[in-house]
């Protein structure tokens, strides 16, 4: 928005005036609106060209003097430049407040973290999960020990977060902290959704991650192989609470479908497909996006041995899933008795679903992709790296067909005929 700005000096006489010098002030006017500054000078009235809005003379006090009002000149242009760049609102107040350095849009860093923190709880089972506000509480707190340890600062002005501030926070995280590389690049991210706030209400103007990139090497996904899940399936359990977690564990690497969606799993969500079978029909508890998945018979014994299943029946639950926590300790003693040495985590059977069971038979990596609820490609992509076997099967085939095309032709082989 356009605004009529101007600026003059001019004298003004203390109160019970007599004789003497008189203060300098500086006037800023916006849309016939003024505010009057002082500018710590003073100068005789005989002195003062108020057609030029400067002091008289050449002495050497005179063009000090002078200059300092070409500084203050300068330095008001300054501000009404940025405030128009930032499509602020311009008045004389707005301007007299930024020189003052009593910008009242001036905002706390840690004030924004918390009050982001506390939408957040607001919102939870709204679009927030548990886990993810304790991470950003998580963050906040390592924000603070930064500030208090690196800065001696109980907060900081939004408009001193610049990159130096965002690269240091990283070495602190790693160092101080002790943070994994996968644990500081979280909490980078963390910093990041923040700091992009600020940006929003113009809080901050530069980005202070411009040139910075949260870099992380990939984890390693591990899975089980054809004989590795075999092993679970045919192992006679004595004790149910193992066969219990092993259907399960089961069920879903042949679905594909995490610990929170599994535990969510009611019959409700199983019907009919486009094929006359049984799909779970489900979307995911992570990302939200529509999961529709095909039960092969293997899946679907499972959960026919619990439909009567009193605990499932009394829960509306498919499966008896028990705690995160207790399935993963019984899934090691489920490891031991099988005879595998991998790290066995009840993740692993939607990394299992998505190689083993999937990509390794030839399923597209597009239909893996929908089926595990995936919002990009490309993390399915990353399954379809590990599987050296689908490398070996597909480059069998492609010395085949290369044979094929190399072999002689009925033609040929008439041609060799009449040639010997």
């Amino acid at each position: 928005m356009s605004t009529n700005y101007s600026l003059l000096f001019y004298l003004k006489k203390p109160k019970n005036y007599v004789s003497g010098p008189k203060s300098i002030y500086m006037l800023i006017t916006v849309d016939g609106i003024p505010k009057e500054v002082s500018t710590g000078r003073e100068c005789y009235p005989s002195k003062w060209n108020s057609k030029a809005n400067r002091v008289k003379g050449t002495t050497e006090a005179v063009k000090t003097l002078n200059s300092y009002l070409d500084t203050l000149v300068t330095k008001i242009s300054t501000i009404h430049t940025a405030m128009t760049a930032a499509a602020e609102e311009i008045t004389a107040e707005s301007i007299k407040l930024k020189y003052q350095g009593k910008d009242t849009k001036c905002k706390n860093f840690l004030d924004v973290f918390r009050e982001h923190n506390m939408q957040m709880e607001a919102l939870l089972g709204n679009g927030f999960k548990p886990n993810t506000l304790k991470g950003y509480k998580t963050s906040l707190l390592h924000v603070c020990e930064y500030l208090e340890k690196e800065f001696r600062l109980a907060d900081i002005d939004t408009r001193k977060i610049d990159h130096a501030f965002v690269t240091g926070y990283e070495f602190f995280l790693r160092a101080t902290i002790g943070c994994s590389a996968v644990s500081a690049a979280k909490y980078m991210k963390h910093l990041r959704k923040i700091i992009k706030v600020c940006i929003a209400h113009r809080w901050i103007t530069d980005d202070p991650f411009a040139f910075y990139k949260i870099k992380v090497k990939a984890k390693e996904k591990e899975f089980l192989t054809d004989a590795e899940l075999r092993r679970i399936e045919e192992k006679n359990f004595k004790i149910p609470r193992l066969a219990h977690v092993r259907d399960i564990f089961v069920f879903c690497c042949y679905t594909g479908l995490s610990y929170a969606d599994v535990k969510k799993l009611k019959w409700i969500d199983i019907s009919e497909g486009v094929d006359g079978k049984l799909w779970i029909f489900t979307s995911r508890e992570k990302t939200e996006t529509s999961s529709n998945i095909p039960l092969l018979p293997k899946a679907l014994e499972i959960i026919e041995r619990y439909r009567d299943y009193p605990p499932c029946i009394a829960k509306d639950m498919v499966l008896p899933v028990l705690s995160n926590q207790k399935m993963n300790s019984y899934l090691k003693e489920i490891a031991d008795v099988c005879e595998i040495t991998k790290e066995l985590t009840f993740h692993k059977s939607r990394h299992t679903f998505a190689t083993s069971v999937t990509l390794a038979n030839s399923v597209p990596i597009e239909t893996v992709s929908k089926m595990l609820g995936h919002t990009d490609i490309k993390t399915t992509q990353h399954y379809a790296k590990l599987l050296d076997n689908r490398v070996a099967i597909d480059m069998e085939k492609l010395e085949r067909t290369i044979e094929n095309k190399t072999a002689p032709t009925g033609h040929a082989k008439i041609a060799a005929l009449w040639a010997t």
